[in-house]
């Protein structure tokens, strides 16, 4: 098995390695002081702890540094060669849009390294063009302390995937669910809600931030939401609806610009939040 070979490589091997995956020094080296792991869950388990709980904000930025603007494949490939191999698919949906996405895209990447001092960090995988310009059109509205929040779960969901494949991991918790899931079903037409953004939030030191946002794909769902493996602690958490622009994108005039859903994580089962909608209610439920 490759993840057992790596597993006792030599630890300068490994390094160049796990740099690729993600570039905070910080993080390469409290991971490496755990080789050799005992299983594939047992190295997941520690890097989730070292960049949640162990890394700072330094640490985070750092590992934005190592990332291409998405839209800008050129630069994918020039000066980031080194993780072509790992990072290949991950703007693929880019690599595909109109030319104009891609200036919208570049624009607004633009506006958002001026504001925050750092590039936009999104996990592409599966997302088209037009979705990852929606999400930067939201995440702009965010002031910087709460992007890094939400930029540092988006790079954390990178981690994983070039790990996996990087190690061919297979432990089924490599890619679990998401801990938190939704999906929106507009009731007044029978169909999925989608392209529809979803903000969840959690409580920081008595203020509300934005742990991580995503698009309703086009059965209504958000299947990565959270990192896989990221089991949230207990308590208070928020998931706004950005209800108003969705029937604005259908020509429609809906009473609720948002919809606001509140709810309690007691442990680290998992807990579906949907939400059923119209122009004028809505209703939710914990799913399954």
């Amino acid at each position: 098995m490759i993840f057992e070979i790596f597993n006792h490589k030599n630890k300068t091997e490994r390094e160049e390695s796990l740099l690729q995956c993600c570039g905070s020094q910080t993080w390469v080296n409290k991971l490496q002081e755990g080789f050799p792991y005992e299983s594939e869950r047992a190295m997941l388990d520690r890097a989730r702890r070292i960049w949640y709980q162990e890394c700072t904000e330094s640490d985070y930025l750092e590992a934005f540094t190592h990332h291409p603007k998405i839209g800008d494949v050129e630069s994918l490939k020039k000066k980031f060669a080194s993780t072509a191999h790992l990072a290949s698919n991950e703007q693929g949906a880019v690599a595909h849009a109109t030319e104009g996405t891609i200036l919208k895209l570049a624009e607004k990447n633009k506006e958002y390294e001026d504001k925050n001092g750092f590039i936009f960090i999104v996990c592409a995988t599966g997302k088209s063009a037009s979705e990852m310009l929606d999400l930067l059109q939201y995440r702009l509205a965010h002031n910087t302390k709460e992007e890094i929040n939400v930029a540092k779960g988006e790079q954390f969901k990178i981690t994983v995937l070039r790990l996996r494949k990087l190690l061919d991991l297979q432990d089924p918790e490599w890619k679990a669910v998401s801990h938190v899931t939704t999906h929106v079903l507009d009731t007044s037409i029978g169909t999925p809600g989608k392209n529809l953004a979803i903000a969840m939030k959690e409580n920081v030191n008595g203020e509300w931030m934005t742990k991580c946002i995503g698009v309703t794909n086009s059965d209504g769902r958000i299947p990565d939401l959270l990192p896989p493996s990221l089991y949230l602690e207990p308590g208070h958490y928020k998931m706004v609806f950005h209800t108003g622009d969705y029937f604005q994108s259908l020509n429609l005039t809906g009473f609720y610009p948002e919809v606001t859903i509140d709810f309690t994580i007691f442990d680290d089962t998992h807990y579906h939040v949907p939400l059923l909608i119209n122009p004028f209610g809505y209703s939710t439920y914990r799913g399954s």
